[in-house]
């Protein structure tokens, strides 16, 4: 049943508008998603909303009516609004025809198969949720398994982070642990360390060899990768700076590094 609401005192939606706090998302077990477009993605992995709210004028939508219809038979909430209380919801100026609450999957790191792809992306202390979006995009567009966040890095499932991956949160796995976690479950089975640096025994990228499966090691935005993360790395790589600027911005790094890794692991056909 479609409830309509017009006032942000409504309580399901003021539930939903906590949800752009982290203590919120904790207790609730929910994040919020916006954009028809991302919605609908997450739909087509299995993913249906808990409450979807969309605006009124976007009913008719045929993408829109899938929605409203998965979560009916899921027992979900459906709320029809405007586009006021969108905006309201997401703080964008022109908000999106929808949003939505989908639960906070299990991100332990045993869940990880590293055999389900070549490429992984550790990230460690990572703290922009936009660079985290766009490293998950990223993952997505090259068929890497997903990126492994280490220590305090910043919340995957903000509406930042949510935002920035274009619907690639819900395509790609995303995993938390302290780097103690990682490094003993990463040595339990087969797999390269490569980690990105400026300092140490370093190598330009387009000289390593990539193998399967890669977990490719990102640090800090601004410190890099603490030096005994380094040394336990298989090998270390660096992009060449031909100008000025004496390193590139975290996520533009994943994605030349990935890549790279692509162009040697499926190399075009002859």
């Amino acid at each position: 049943m479609i409830t309509d609401i017009a006032s942000p005192a409504n309580p399901v939606f003021k539930s939903l508008k906590s949800l752009a706090e982290k203590k919120a998302r904790r207790e609730q077990g929910l994040f919020l998603a916006e954009g028809l477009r991302v919605c609908t993605e997450a739909l087509h992995n299995g993913h249906v909303p808990r409450t979807l709210i969309f605006a009124a004028d976007a009913q008719a939508h045929p993408l829109t009516a899938a929605l409203i219809a998965a979560t009916e038979g899921a027992r979900g909430t459906v709320l029809r609004a405007t586009r006021d209380l969108l905006h309201r919801l997401t703080g964008k100026d022109n908000p999106g025809a929808v949003a939505a609450a989908y639960a906070i999957p299990d991100t332990a790191l045993a869940r990880i198969d590293r055999a389900a792809a070549p490429l992984w992306v550790v990230a460690e202390n990572l703290k922009d949720p936009g660079n985290l979006g766009t490293m998950l995009r990223t993952c997505d567009a090259v068929g890497a398994g997903g990126v492994i966040l280490l220590d305090q890095s910043c919340d995957p499932f903000s509406l930042e982070a949510t935002r920035a991956s274009m619907g690639a949160l819900f395509t790609r796995a995303v995993a938390q642990a302290t780097a103690a976690e990682f490094f003993a479950w990463l040595r339990a089975g087969p797999g390269q360390l490569v980690g990105a640096a400026l300092a140490g025994n370093t190598i330009d990228y387009r000289a390593h060899r990539f193998a399967a499966p890669t977990f490719l090691f990102m640090g800090n935005e601004q410190s890099g990768l603490p030096a005994d993360h380094a040394a336990a790395c298989d090998a270390l790589v660096k992009l060449p700076m031909r100008g000025t600027a004496d390193s590139l911005n975290v996520a533009v790094a994943t994605a030349v590094l990935l890549y790279h890794a692509l162009d040697q692991l499926e190399p075009l056909p002859d």
